[in-house]
């Protein structure tokens, strides 16, 4: 596993794996599945409603958890500094840990800034190792980085080889966080994996489009999470460190960028209304 080093010093595995839309029934299994075969980072939420599930995963794996690296996010129904506060203590017992290892704001909704504060407090009293964002673009980015205490070490945001962020990268460079990326896959939309460039370069390493997509992003210094039931298609995920992109490779897959969202614009207001009629 290769690591990417944040901004207050913590190591986090430059791949993990995502728990959304994993039915709650059956996330425990899941989670458990991807740790035997060698993740060490999962990335759930307290929207996604499969905490427990990870936590029940944390205590029955076996591995010291020291060695893994959980990731939640609070959502607009908690947002606020005492709601988020309250949220916390609430993910900390779900997910049966002292401690979480990455806490972002799941959406830039609501009363971010006093989400932001009660985070900030959780990291001063150890409950967290590192804090961020999550759907935060450079107009919100930017305002939450200047006017915070603790600069957001990690913003996620939708990131796949057709919407590669290529001005957000460069705004988060400067406050020195770390992009991640959720939907690296773009769910399987602009036919992903028929895509004939990502396919022609991934025979010719015998690997396939979506491995070639994962190192893709990695290779840019992108975090990643995929998900998948599938116990095959994890391990599949996960080997990607066997081979590496030419700058020719990287520079053919850089030209799919089309620079825009494939499910939703957070400057759009239809877009906007929708998310904050879930804290109403």
């Amino acid at each position: 596993m290769e690591y990417v080093t944040l901004n207050n010093g913590v190591k986090m595995p430059i791949l993990g794996y995502g728990v959304y839309q994993v039915d709650p029934a059956e996330c425990e299994r899941c989670v458990l599945d991807a740790i035997e075969v060698g993740y060490r980072s999962i990335d759930t939420a307290q929207a996604y409603a499969n905490e427990e599930g990870v936590g029940n995963a944390i205590v029955k794996c076996g591995v010291p958890r020291e060695e893994l690296f959980i990731t939640t996010k609070v959502w607009i129904t908690n947002a606020g500094y005492e709601k988020a506060k309250a949220s916390i203590e609430e993910s900390l017992k779900k997910l049966q840990t002292d401690y979480i290892d990455l806490l972002l704001i799941h959406q830039p909704f609501n009363d971010y800034y006093g989400t932001y504060r009660a985070m900030e407090e959780a990291y001063k009293e150890g409950k967290v190792r590192a804090i961020g964002v999550s759907n935060f673009y450079p107009d919100r980015f930017i305002d939450l980085a200047n006017f915070c205490e603790i600069v957001p070490a990690v913003n996620q945001v939708e990131t796949h080889v057709f919407q590669q962020q290529k001005v957000a990268k460069e705004v988060m460079k400067k406050y020195h966080t770390q992009i991640e990326s959720w939907g690296p896959f773009a769910e399987g939309k602009n036919n992903l994996f028929q895509n004939e460039i990502l396919k022609a370069i991934g025979e010719k390493h015998g690997k396939s489009v979506a491995q070639t997509a994962l190192r893709f992003l990695i290779q840019s210094g992108v975090v990643v999470i995929p998900k998948s039931v599938h116990k095959e298609r994890m391990k599949e995920n996960l080997n990607i460190f066997d081979f590496e992109l030419s700058a020719e490779e990287m520079k053919q897959i850089e030209c799919l960028d089309t620079e825009k969202s494939l499910f939703f614009s957070h400057y759009d207001p239809d877009t906007v209304e929708w998310f904050i009629s879930f804290s109403k």
